[in-house]
């Protein structure tokens, strides 16, 4: 009875210990198959299968990536943006000033005119390091004295206020490739229009003439910085068309009687600049 039992004992082990065998050879064949699925995966999404069991990857080659921002830039060309940054660097946006100097007259305005001094403020904004425009005004008062004539009539006098507001444009040159000593100076052309108002008052007279006249200047000038850029001065000269409505007309004297002066001519500017630049 004893014999049979143990028999029977011996037995019920042998099978548990063939189960485990058994169980423990299958898993390890499952993990060696994991293991070699885990290698196969970067080889089969290469050739485009997916893994058994897995997910297909997608992936794109960085030099096939199109990037719609990679080749912007707001210059079209190098030379633009060298440009640009020379102007930020040594230019100037705006510069405020003052103006003076003296006017004188051509012709029959020389003439009865006296030439004196004008003075006035300009606003000049840049556009590059070539191109401004300028908004300026000036006044200057005159004497007028027309003599008597051996005809008889008499001696005209008095003065005559003229102001103009005008509209420039300067173009400067380009300095940079000559002389050292002479590259700081800044050489320049000037050209525009002019709105001209001229108030004439006649000695012994309450009553006064007023007109105005549209007028062209053409000039050249040249400015020397200092400060570091933060200031110049310079002189110009400017020669301004002016054309009156009474310039061929005769004047008369306190009798109306003809005095043989027509108020014709031009009138030119010689001034100084003083300019503090923004």
């Amino acid at each position: 009875m004893r014999v049979r039992f143990l028999t029977g004992l011996m037995a019920g082990f042998m099978a548990a210990a063939f189960c485990l065998s058994a169980s423990s050879a299958e898993a390890a064949s499952l993990k060696s198959s994991g293991i070699e699925d885990l290698y196969k995966a970067p080889r089969l999404i290469a050739e485009n299968a997916a893994p058994p069991g897995g997910l297909l990857l997608a992936q794109s080659d960085g030099d096939d990536a199109y990037d719609p921002f990679a080749d912007y830039s707001e210059f079209e060309q190098s030379m633009d943006e060298e440009e640009d940054t020379n102007f930020f660097r040594n230019g100037r946006l705006l510069t405020l000033g003052f103006i003076g100097g003296y006017r004188g007259f051509t012709s029959n305005l020389g003439k009865y005119y006296s030439g004196n001094a004008n003075f006035g403020l300009f606003l000049a904004f840049f556009f590059d390091l070539n191109f401004a425009l300028q908004l300026g005004y000036v006044t200057s008062d005159h004497t007028l004295v027309i003599p008597a004539t051996s005809a008889g009539t008499s001696a005209v006098q008095g003065t005559v206020s003229v102001s103009d507001i005008s509209i420039l444009i300067k173009y400067y040159f380009n300095t940079q490739n000559v002389t050292r000593g002479l590259a700081s100076l800044s050489p320049y052309l000037v050209g525009g229009f002019s709105q001209i108002y001229r108030t004439t008052t006649i000695s012994g007279q309450d009553a006064f003439a007023k007109d105005s006249a549209f007028g062209f200047n053409i000039g050249a000038g040249i400015e020397v910085p200092m400060m570091r850029n933060k200031m110049y001065w310079g002189l110009q000269g400017v020669y301004q068309v002016v054309s009156f409505a009474d310039e061929s007309k005769v004047v008369l004297d306190e009798n109306d009687n003809a005095t043989g002066a027509v108020l014709a001519g031009d009138a030119y500017l010689v001034q100084g600049v003083l300019g503090i630049n923004f």
